[in-house]
């Protein structure tokens, strides 16, 4: 049975304000990982200290904010940030781009590598281990606003997005709310049992992601502004993945080297 989507994306409205639903996902995201974080770092590494982890989630949160919109703004919005440069930074209008925020959070990190004088590497093991709950919850985020939605589809699982249309589509946000956040999380912690060298994780983290994000571009509907850089099926998204799956698998490559 086709699902209808009428969830309202108003959390709760408290006077003339408006809580969203999407805020709150990155809200509760944020305190989970936080929590997680701090539960579980000293369970193999005693070398990041209270201190240390608050300083990396406080770059972290704020690079990620400015990278995934400033990400926006150049990878899919150029045109028309070019001329309304004063709305860059209206985040609450909407417009996050993820390979951006992963921009932003590596010079986060590579600043604290620098300034506390840890290994990048070992640092973004860290981080990458967190990620995907940040992920699920926004592409929940994502489902309850209708956004980011697939291809129609005849199949069962199919979803209607009244604001969008009549007809069923696939829920891509689902698709990579699951492969992204769920699976490669399962797959990060199984590995990180097994005290890799050092830069595997985040080979792993970074040649995975761009490997769900590819494939759940085949149905996922292109913005509408920017639509398809090629033919019927090659997207910003795809595009924007390549370099990251090369860029994994050149750490994977010198963090072996490295051992030997």
């Amino acid at each position: 049975m086709t699902y209808i989507h009428n969830i309202n994306p108003v959390l709760i409205t408290i006077g003339p304000l408006n809580l969203y639903w999407y805020g709150a996902m990155y809200a509760i995201s944020f305190i989970l990982i936080d929590y997680m974080m701090k539960q579980q770092t000293n369970e193999h590494d005693d070398s990041f200290n209270l201190v240390i982890l608050d300083k990396i989630l406080l770059i972290s949160l704020i690079s990620l904010i400015l990278g995934g919109r400033l990400g926006y703004v150049l990878f899919y919005n150029m045109e028309y940030y070019l001329l309304n440069l004063n709305r860059v930074l209206f985040i609450w209008e909407g417009g996050m781009s993820f390979h951006g925020a992963l921009l932003g959070v590596l010079i986060g990190l590579l600043y604290i590598s620098k300034t506390e004088n840890i290994s990048f590497l070992k640092i973004s093991d860290l981080v990458v281990l967190y990620i995907p709950i940040g992920l699920f919850f926004g592409r929940i985020g994502n489902f309850i606003n209708s956004e980011l939605y697939g291809h129609p589809t005849d199949s069962d699982y199919g979803v209607i997005f009244p604001i969008i249309d009549n007809i069923p589509r696939h829920p891509s946000m689902l698709y990579e709310a699951f492969l992204e956040g769920i699976v490669l999380y399962v797959v990060l912690r199984f590995m990180h049992k097994k005290r890799l060298d050092t830069g595997i994780l985040t080979s792993l983290f970074l040649t995975l992601y761009a490997f769900f994000r590819f494939i759940v571009e085949f149905v996922r509907v292109p913005d509408v502004h920017i639509g398809y850089l090629y033919s019927t099926w090659l997207t910003m998204g795809m595009i924007l993945s390549f370099p990251m799956f090369i860029f994994g698998i050149m750490i994977y490559y010198f963090s072996i080297k490295r051992k030997e």
